[in-house]
């Protein structure tokens, strides 16, 4: 299944000269939300979005929940840019396809990386409306062979063999959790594994018992493609999960997940998660080089 798609530099570039003839902004934030929780880009102040059918190289987003747009502006004084609604690999994109967007806003000057996600808990202490913030992956699909970073490097974005160790970044990690607390809100939050595992279906028992016995706290279909290639090119990477179901680790329950519910429960919780992205942004130190091609 490895892809013979390659993109150069250049047209990530191209892409990124276009998105910064069309708008003002030179976003230092880049917010990746997942199912239901696209209304963070709602909260964005002086705003220029785009449509990624209009953006050229963007695929498209075909998942019910992602708008399938692309917003840029200001948040609590911090120029960013929120793509509402993500790709993934289960909707037939390729891994580079799928991870576009990051290398973008990598040109376009972006240093820090939010990534959420909605993600089922196999965490006996994770319950639907928890929050969890990320320390760690385990990537299925790239255990396998399938990685955004295979095929050619290009040593301009990163190394050929990056370490992944520490990709997400500790201090913007304890920051959240400290501003969780100032909430009243830490009670539904803890730091997490989350895993990736390819999709569309939701895992078969024996799947969700095999990955809680390695240590995974919530799964999802999304999040580690992009997070490898942020830390390939050197963005700081914060991520969370709204746990939206519980996976089912027992024949004896009859409960079934589906997707109409991940959606109600990111609606009904997404308030908090926008609360939380929004204040860890106010408190971010970001270097002001907003003219700045960091890649190019």
């Amino acid at each position: 299944m490895h892809s013979k798609e390659q993109i150069s530099h250049d047209e990530y570039q191209k892409t990124a000269d276009w998105l910064m003839s069309q708008t003002k902004h030179r976003p230092q934030v880049a917010i990746i939300c997942g199912s239901g929780l696209g209304m963070l880009a709602d909260t964005i102040k002086c705003q220029d979005s785009f449509a990624y059918s209009d953006i050229p190289g963007f695929p498209q987003s075909t998942v019910q929940g992602h708008a399938g747009r692309l917003v840029f502006g200001e948040l609590k004084g911090k120029s960013c840019v929120c793509m509402q609604g993500r790709f993934h690999m289960y909707e037939g994109h390729s891994l580079l396809k799928t991870t576009f967007p990051v290398r973008v806003f990598k040109l376009m000057g972006v240093e820090t990386l939010i990534v959420t996600n909605a993600a089922g808990a196999l965490a006996d202490g994770l319950q639907p409306g928890d929050i969890m913030i990320i320390k760690d992956h385990i990537n299925f699909p790239g255990l396998a062979g399938l990685n955004p970073l295979c095929g050619p490097n290009d040593e301009k974005f990163g190394p050929r063999f990056p370490a992944m160790s520490g990709c997400y970044d500790k201090g913007l990690r304890c920051m959240a959790m400290e501003i969780t607390k100032q909430m009243g809100v830490a009670s539904l939050v803890q730091e997490g594994v989350y895993a990736m595992v390819g999709g569309p279906n939701f895992e078969t028992i024996a799947e969700a018992k095999l990955l809680h016995r390695l240590g995974v706290d919530a799964v999802g279909m999304s999040t580690a493609p992009e997070v490898v290639v942020a830390t390939h090119c050197g963005l700081r990477v914060f991520g969370l999960s709204l746990i939206t179901n519980k996976a089912v680790k027992s024949y004896d329950v009859s409960d079934r997940v589906n997707h109409e519910g991940v959606l109600d429960v990111g609606r009904l919780h997404s308030q908090t998660v926008q609360q939380l992205v929004t204040e860890l942004i106010s408190r971010m130190e970001i270097n002001n080089n907003e003219n700045t091609n960091n890649a190019s």
